[in-house]
C-alpha cells in the first residue's frame, strides 16, 4: 500500500495467486521506466509456469465448487461496493503511478482514476438487475450464468480504468478472475489487488499474474479459461482470437484503429480546433480514441489549420507529474521510435510536418504533436497511436464519407457541424463503430453508451451493461408447454 510516494519509487511487483502474495520469479529483459527522464525504475517480471498453473487450478476450483458464483448476487454487489469505498482512499496513489509510468499528465490521470471506484459501483448496480432470472411465463425462466474462470488482458494506456472495468464486471457476473496487466504498466493493478485482498472474497476468486504476451497466451490457451476479455493492438487481438477459437471461447476484443475527424463547412471552427488539439494530446495521443486523420471541407481548410497550429503553439509539453503540463512523454523508447517512424514515412511520401509546440529540455521520450499535410489519402490508412495526424481536404459530404469508409477499422469518428440533422445523416453513412458530434471526450458520449468494436477494431461491445453480460451465458429452464 502506498501512502506517500517518492516520484521515482515503485512498490515491488507481486503476484496474487490462490491467496498468496509472492514475487514473480521470472526476470524479463526490459524495465518499467520513468519516461520523463529516460530512466529505468524497475525490472519487468513474469509469473513462473508453476504459479500460473496454480492460479489456473485455483480459478477452476472456485468455479467448480461454486464458492463465488453461489454467493447471492446482492451479497456480491455489496462486496463490490465495499471495494469501491476502499479504492476511494487510493485515488492519488493510482494517479501518481499512472502519470509516472505511462507519461499521462497528472491532471488527466486524476480524472481517469476517479472512474476506478465508479466502475465497481456501476457493476454492483447492474448485477442487481442482470442476475435476476427473467420469467417468460409461470413455468419458464431465462437466467444468465457465469461462464467460469476468465482471463483479463489489459493495456498500458489508461491502464487503471481498463483493469477496473473488466475486473468489476467479471466479478459481478460471478466469474473467477485471472488478471494479466501490461508489463509496461502493472503497478496500478497491484494497488487494486491489495484492496481486493482485504475483502472477504473466496480464496482464488481474484488473482493477479504478470509478464509479457507469452504469459497472456498461456492463460488464454488453457482449457480451464472459459472466456477472455482483452484490450490492446490489432496484431495481439488476432492472436488472441485464434487461440480462443481452438476451444470456442467467447472473446471480447477492443483493438483500436484509424480514428478520423470530419469538419463540415458549417462547423464552429474554434470548437473544432479545440477538438483537434484534444484528440491529438489527450494521453499524449496514446489512446484508442486518438485521432490519426483530420478531414476538412476545402472552404475551411486554411482557417482551421491556422487555429489548430496557434493552439498547439500554446501547449506545454513537460514532466507528466507537473500540474502545469498539458502533454507528457510517450511511454517508452520503442514506442517513441515507432511513432517517429510513421511520421518519417509520411514525410518521405511527400508530407509536410507542422510542429509548432516547444519541446522541453528533458531527456525523456518526448515528441511534438504534429499535423502532416500534403499526403495522399491512400498513404494515411494506418493507426498511429501517437500525437500525429494527417490533414486532408474534401469537397462535399459524399467525399468525406467515402474517405472515412475507405479505412478498414476505426473505433470512433469525430464530426463537427452546426446543422445537427445534417451531422446525424453523415454519421449514419459512416462505417465506423461510434460517432461523436461536436465533441471529443475521454469519458465517452454517455455513461451507458457502449463502446462497440467490429471489423479490425475488435469484437463485441464493452460498457457497464455489455461487459457484465459478456461474462455470462443465457440459459432457459422451463416445463414443456409452459
Amino acid at each position: 500500500m502506498i501512502r506517500e510516494m517518492n516520484p521515482i519509487h515503485l512498490n515491488a511487483l507481486m503476484d496474487y495467486v490462490d491467496g498468496q502474495s509472492v514475487t514473480p520469479l521470472v526476470k524479463l529483459s526490459a524495465s518499467v521506466s520513468n519516461p520523463n527522464m529516460n530512466e529505468p525504475l524497475q525490472q519487468q517480471r513474469a509469473t513462473s509456469d508453476a504459479f500460473l498453473e496454480q492460479a489456473l487450478a485455483a480459478a477452476a476450483r472456485v468455479h467448480h465448487t461454486g464458492a463465488w458464483r453461489s454467493i447471492p448476487f446482492e451479497d456480491r454487489a455489496l462486496l463490490l461496493e465495499q471495494i469501491a469505498d476502499d479504492l476511494d482512499e487510493h485515488l492519488e496513489d493510482l494517479a501518481l503511478i499512472e502519470a509516472l509510468t505511462t507519461g499521462t499528465v497528472i491532471r488527466q490521470a486524476r480524472a481517469l482514476v476517479r472512474l476506478v471506484p465508479l466502475a465497481f459501483r456501476q457493476a454492483a448496480k447492474q448485477s442487481r438487475f442482470a442476475s435476476k432470472p427473467l420469467a417468460l411465463s409461470n413455468q419458464v425462466t431465462v437466467e444468465r450464468i457465469p461462464w467460469g474462470p476468465v482471463a483479463l488482458i489489459t493495456p498500458w494506456s489508461a491502464s487503471s480504468i481498463s483493469v477496473a472495468q473488466k475486473v468489476a464486471s467479471a466479478l459481478a457476473a460471478g466469474c473467477p478472475v485471472i488478471l494479466k496487466p501490461s508489463e509496461w504498466a502493472p503497478h496500478t493493478s497491484g494497488i487494486l489487488a491489495d484492496v481486493i485482498a482485504r475483502h472477504d472474497l473466496p480464496t482464488g476468486t481474484f488473482q493477479l499474474v504478470h509478464g509479457s504476451s507469452e504469459v497472456g497466451m498461456k492463460l488464454i490457451s488453457d482449457a480451464r479459461i472459459k472466456a477472455v476479455s482483452m484490450t490492446g493492438g490489432q496484431g495481439a487481438g488476432r492472436a488472441v482470437a485464434l487461440a480462443c477459437a481452438a476451444h470456442m471461447k467467447p472473446v471480447q476484443l477492443e483493438l483500436g484503429g484509424l480514428n478520423q475527424m470530419i469538419v463540415l463547412e458549417d462547423a464552429d471552427l474554434d470548437a473544432a480546433a479545440e477538438g483537434v488539439v484534444s484528440a491529438l494530446i489527450t494521453l499524449n495521443g496514446q489512446w484508442c480514441r486518438g485521432m490519426s486523420r483530420l478531414l476538412v471541407h476545402r472552404s475551411r481548410y486554411t482557417a482551421l489549420l491556422m487555429r489548430v497550429l496557434e493552439r498547439l503553439e500554446a501547449v506545454t509539453i513537460g514532466d507528466s507529474l507537473s500540474p502545469d503540463s498539458d502533454m507528457g512523454p510517450l511511454i517508452h523508447a520503442a514506442h517513441l521510435q515507432q511513432v517517429l517512424g510513421q511520421r518519417d514515412r509520411l514525410m518521405a511520401a511527400g508530407g509536410i510536418v507542422h510542429e509548432p509546440t516547444r519541446m522541453p529540455d528533458m531527456p525523456g521520450y518526448f515528441m511534438e504533436p504534429a499535423l502532416i499535410t500534403n499526403c495522399q489519402p491512400a498513404d494515411t490508412l494506418d493507426e498511429i497511436f501517437g500525437p500525429v495526424a494527417t490533414v486532408h481536404m474534401f469537397k462535399d459530404d459524399a467525399e468525406a464519407i467515402k474517405l472515412v469508409n475507405r479505412a478498414e477499422s476505426g473505433v470512433i469518428c469525430y464530426l463537427y457541424a452546426e446543422d445537427e440533422a445534417r451531422a446525424r445523416a453523415v454519421a449514419q453513412a459512416l462505417e465506423v463503430t461510434n460517432v461523436a458530434i461536436n465533441g471529443v471526450s475521454l469519458l465517452g458520449l454517455h455513461p451507458q453508451a457502449p463502446r462497440t468494436s467490429w471489423g479490425s477494431s475488435g469484437l463485441g461491445e464493452s460498457g457497464t451493461i455489455e461487459t457484465l453480460r459478456f461474462f455470462t451465458g443465457g440459459r432457459a429452464i422451463g416445463i414443456a408447454g409452459g
